[in-house]
Order: structure tokens, then sequence, then C-alpha cells
């Protein structure tokens, strides 16, 4: 592996869409009731200490409604049904609540709880646009004995119709300072300070060193990428960063690979249909291949400059 160090200390300057990501930042944190779910929370509150927020505690509950086409009226039984299943929710969130502001007095942060009937992924998609959220956190937890699952299926939903940065935080993780953040990328897609902007945030809150892996797939750099890649070191100039260069071809053993050398706190990647991110998600043989992630795992949705 050659690494190529350019590492800046200067973290002083800030660009205007980083500056009023400061003000008061909007995360939701959805929630089970399980422990996985908590431990997320946690991992959270932690990251976010020194951040003002408004968190969102956030619940769906389903009803088991069994449809007859004979009733065409709403049934007074299931309209009771589903205002119990609200209000124990609600019962549910508030001592969650309250259990956190115990266990994490923060001055920074302020608690709303919200409980939605629904699909548990659609109802967070509509939530985190009407609402204009930041950030979302969820815990990973997958299936049984499905070891060559990425993440619980929940997760990879919510991942693929993210319309903002998404944080997956592995089940049982307990929180690291993200001193070391992985980048990869292949430098396909163009860079802005909007579309990493959660990246450049995290790294200043708490002075961390940018690792820019770069995942060669056996061909040098097009225009196009150099481009990219060109764009990408102006945006970071005043942030600690790093840029490395792996020979091994194969996306998921590069990262497996640079792992194991190197302890990183946290992965972050861009969700693009022309990054390699995507087919992580959309290609059954890759993702059995298994992308080892013990660290959380923050995917940031493209956004265009314009």
């Amino acid at each position: 592996m050659i690494s190529v160090i350019v590492r800046y200390h200067s973290m002083f300057y800030l660009g205007d869409h980083i500056q009023k990501h400061f003000v008061m930042k909007k995360i939701v944190l959805p929630t089970d009731f399980s422990q996985n779910a908590k431990n997320a929370i946690s991992y959270a509150l932690q990251l976010f200490a020194e951040t003002d927020c408004t968190l969102y505690l956030f619940h769906t509950y389903a009803v088991p409604i069994y449809y007859s086409s004979e009733y065409q009226t709403i049934n007074p039984y299931l309209t009771d049904l589903m205002e119990q299943y609200h209000n124990e929710s609600m019962a549910q969130l508030e001592r969650l609540k309250a259990e956190l502001e115990t266990t994490y007095p923060n001055p920074r942060h302020s608690y709303v709880v919200k409980a939605l009937y629904g699909d548990p992924i659609e109802e967070l998609r509509e939530f985190v646009q009407d609402e204009q959220v930041d950030l979302v956190v969820m815990g990973t937890k997958g299936a049984t004995g499905a070891r060559e699952l990425l993440f619980g299926s929940n997760t990879v939903r919510a991942i693929k119709k993210a319309k903002c940065p998404l944080i997956a935080v592995p089940e049982q993780f307990r929180y690291e300072v993200p001193k070391e953040i992985l980048f990869p990328t292949d430098y396909e897609v163009p860079f802005n300070t909007i579309l990493l902007q959660e990246l450049l945030s995290l790294s200043k809150i708490h002075q961390g060193c940018i690792n820019i892996l770069h995942i060669a797939t056996g061909y040098e750099l097009n225009e196009v990428q150099k481009g990219n890649l060109e764009e990408l070191r102006g945006i970071l100039k005043p942030f600690a960063h790093l840029f490395h260069e792996t020979e091994i071809n194969d996306v998921i053993e590069g990262i497996n690979e640079f792992q194991l050398k190197q302890k990183m706190n946290l992965l972050v990647m861009v969700m693009h249909k022309h990054t390699f991110l995507e087919s992580l998600f959309i290609k059954p043989v890759i993702r059995k291949m298994g992308l080892h992630i013990h660290i959380p795992f923050m995917v940031l949705p493209y956004v265009n400059r314009k």
C-alpha cells in the first residue's frame, strides 16, 4: 500500500454551508426500543455532545388489520386499537426520553418524541423530508444467521432511500471519538461542500483526520477523475487529511485490508448510482463477499452542487 501524506491542522476556516450546519442540528433517532437501537442513540448523543441539537426519538408501529370486502366502513374496534398502539408507543418514547435526559444530561440537547403508524422506512423518509432533518442515526442489527448480509433489511432500505446523511451503528459498538475517518472513493463523483458537509463538520468538531482511500480498480485516473480529485483537495485543504492509494483492485478487499492495517473509528461513503457503494446493496454476489464493518458507517446521499 502506498500512502501520500497531506495533513493539515488548520481548523479555523469553514465555508458558508458548514457554518450554517452548526446553528441547530436536527437528528432523527429511530427506535424499536431494543438494546441495539439504544446503543445507536447512545453513540449519537456522545458524538454530538458539543453540538446544539434537536433529537427526534422516532418510532413506528403497525396494527394487524384483516381486510374484508364485505366491510367498507371503518371498524370502531380498529380505531380504538390504533389509538391504543399510539398511546403505548408515546408512553414508551416518553420513558426513553426521561432515561436519556437522566443518563446523558446536556443543555445543548432537546428531545421531541414522534410515534407514527406505517412502514418504518417510508415514514422515516417522509419525516426527514418534511422536517428538513440533517442526519439519521440508527442501529444495524441484521438477520440471525445471515452473516453474508451487510446490514439488516431495514437499514439497507433506509440507506437506499436516504435523503440526508445516515449513520449506521453496528450492534454492540462502543463509542469511540472519530479521530480517524476512512473515506474510500474512486473519484467518479464530483465533490462539493454541500455533499461533504457532515463529514467535514465531524472532522472539525472532533479534530479528526480524514483518510481518503483511492480504490484504483486497475485503471489510471481519467481526466474527469483527476478533476474530481483536485476539487476534493481544495475542499479538504483546511482540514486534517491523508491520501492513500491501494494496489488492490477489489473494492471490498481494499477497504477490509486497509482497516486491518490502520485503526479507523468511522467509515464514510457516498451513495450515488455511479459509485461502488451502490453495488454493495444491489449485487448479491458482491454483498455475499462480506464488507467487514465493525465501526459506524456514514452514508452521504449524493447532492449536486446546484
